[in-house]
């Protein structure tokens, strides 16, 4: 089943503290991020790039389908891996033929690293005051 241009698939990818709401249809393979170009939205870093078009490369099907992506918190990075695993799930879900190969490739499974909270009577997360024998 291929994605129309009126029709879209939707997923939601999580990473840190990063939420990416992801819309996926056929076109021409543009990538929006929050109404900007991804090419502007993450300062052209090839690298970052590089990740957003993984699920595409793994199933040489790039420049098939347009992304349009809501992203709120974290930083480039983390909202880079939301991104990336709401494209597969969005690809999985129009596909599922093509759920085995993006599980295979890593792409499906969310990253589940937090930031852990700063304790009480603490310094940081697991920091403890400076001990003094004398």
């Amino acid at each position: 089943m291929a994605a129309n241009a009126n029709q879209y698939f939707y997923a939601l990818g999580r990473r840190k503290s990063s939420t990416a709401r992801v819309r996926l249809q056929g076109g021409k393979g543009t990538i929006t991020v929050n109404g900007k170009p991804a090419e502007e939205y993450f300062a052209g870093s090839e690298y970052l790039m590089n990740e957003l078009n993984k699920p595409f490369v793994v199933l040489q099907q790039e420049n098939k389908f347009d992304i349009s992506a809501r992203v709120t918190g974290g930083g480039h990075v983390g909202q880079i891996d939301a991104v990336r695993l709401g494209i597969s799930k969005a690809l999985a879900l129009m596909n599922e033929d093509l759920k085995g190969t993006l599980k295979r490739a890593d792409l499906l499974g969310r990253d589940s690293r937090e930031k852990e909270r700063k304790k009480f009577g603490l310094k940081g997360a697991r920091k403890q005051r400076q001990f003094t024998k004398r």
